[in-house]
């Protein structure tokens, strides 16, 4: 194609260069042979010819030109930034999310909840590069734009090769890049909830409840939120990097299915201490530095904005870290290692939905709310409700991210991007997600607890599902 691209340059150069000479030699006849008179006529006929021969070699050469204009051109620095968060998002799951999780389960569960994050980890890869993505960032048909994308991408189809192009939300970049690093947060979305269910769910109901919940709930949230064609995107809510998408869809998942799940054999009357809190505060520490990929990164390019959203993100984590320190030395007179770690990680999810439209004063203020509110949300759902979310993933992600979401508009600044929501949309666009993932979570484990069931039987939850269920075995039980 670009042999034949240049022979056209050439043969329509050539055209005209001929043109010119034939025009030139003609008014050089005429002047000799039949006066001046004679000779400005032929020159004014030499010059509608080159006019027209030029005009023919530029319309020849014009498709050309709008075929290479027409080739995105892909920023370096940008493309390099969002490969790098892919990464750093990822390994907030694998093994971030495994760490902390695993340290505050028992010592017989300690395994089964990294084979859970595993296994969910590959379904939900093949799912997203297969159906996930083109519902969620494609343009639908139609009417049905507002609520699920098309087909353009199945398969990952044109993300592979020369050709690939851009998605308007990452006009700088290749869109694979962008599919890999939605990718990485469908994949933390989902490994949340394992936390809701962990020491009593089956390997096999997490796998099929992965699949179908990446399709049927994250897939068209992020639709309706990121994709400008969504419709909470065109009413103007406002998440910067998931606040909404990841936290409140995951929290709320989390919470019906820890209910439809049931509790854990001696829940509220045996002691279910964590076995290793270090492990848990290793995998804290790599939550916060893999935040800054998940956050910054969202920004979709190495710029100003990506650089306020990490700093925002860095001190609403501090301040959440404090607040909850401080609420639990008022309440118990000592500060907890794992208090601050928690707190720490609410500041995370509050900061995530604002963390590229707010400045120092909005990270601080929504970092001390996320503290004080997830801290009173962990320390008496449980009680109140009576539902064993075995790591308070509603507590800390559905509260944390309702919290952020709602406080955006008080605290984003002009400067930094426009403001395109107010309380009220972000708390109407906040509830809407909290209703449709709890229906369709409930649906989805409706027919897995039909099917297959959902939870190991009575004597393998007794002995713990390391050895039960994977015959391995951390240490001592």
């Amino acid at each position: 194609m670009v042999s034949q691209d240049r022979r056209s340059l050439i043969r329509s150069a050539f055209i005209a260069s001929a043109g010119s000479f034939a025009a030139g030699l003609a008014w050089a006849q005429a002047t000799v042979t039949e006066g001046a008179t004679t000779a400005t006529a032929a020159a004014a006929a030499a010059t509608t010819a080159v006019t027209n021969t030029v005009t023919n070699a530029v319309n020849a050469i014009a498709p050309v030109a709008a075929a290479v204009t027409s080739k995105p051109e892909f920023n370096g620095g940008d493309t390099a930034w969002l490969l790098i968060s892919t990464v750093l998002v990822l390994l907030m799951t694998i093994p971030g999310i495994m760490l902390f999780y695993s340290g505050m389960l028992r010592t017989k569960n300690a395994l089964s909840i990294v084979a859970h994050v595993f296994a969910a980890t590959t379904v939900v890869t093949l799912v997203w590069a297969l159906v996930g993505y083109t519902l969620a960032f494609t343009p639908g048909s139609g009417d049905l734009s507002a609520w699920i994308g098309g087909w353009d991408r199945l398969f990952a189809a044109k993300l592979i090769g020369a050709k690939v192009g851009v998605h308007p939300s990452a006009p700088t970049v290749p869109e694979s890049a962008f599919f890999l690093f939605q990718m990485a947060f469908a994949i933390i979305s989902f490994a949340i909830i394992i936390g809701a269910t962990a020491e009593r769910m089956r390997l096999g109901a997490t796998v099929i409840f992965a699949a179908f919940w990446t399709l049927l709930v994250y897939a068209p949230v992020a639709h309706w939120v990121w994709e400008p064609t969504g419709w909470l995107a065109k009413m103007g809510h406002m998440d910067f990097a998931g606040g909404t998408v990841v936290h409140i869809t995951a929290g709320i998942s989390g919470l019906v299915a820890a209910k439809m799940i049931g509790p854990r054999r001696g829940f509220g009357t045996e002691p279910m201490v964590p076995h290793n809190l270090l492990i848990t505060v290793m995998g804290a520490g790599l939550l916060w530095a893999g935040w800054f990929g998940f956050n910054a990164g969202s920004a979709f390019e190495a710029s100003s904005r990506a650089v306020g959203a990490l700093l925002a993100t860095q001190v609403a984590a501090c301040v959440g870290a404090f607040v909850w320190g401080y609420c639990e030395y008022v309440k118990r007179g000592q500060m907890s290692v794992l208090g601050m770690a928690t707190g720490a990680i609410a500041g995370l999810i509050a900061v995530t939905p604002a963390s590229g439209f707010v400045g120092i004063v909005g990270s601080m203020a929504i970092g001390a709310a996320a503290g004080l509110l997830c801290f009173l949300a962990v320390t008496s759902f449980k009680s109140a409700t009576g539902i064993d979310d075995t790591l308070d993933v509603f507590a800390l992600h559905g509260v944390g991210g309702l919290v952020g979401t709602v406080m955006l508009p008080l605290f984003a600044l002009k400067e930094i991007a426009p403001i395109t929501a107010t309380v009220v949309t972000q708390a109407v666009g906040a509830l809407a997600v909290m209703a449709y993932a709890a229906i369709m979570t409930a649906m989805i484990l409706w027919v897995i607890k039909a099917v297959i069931g959902l939870r190991v039987d009575a004597d393998s939850e007794k002995m713990g599902l390391d050895v039960s269920q994977h015959g391995e075995m951390l240490g001592s039980n």
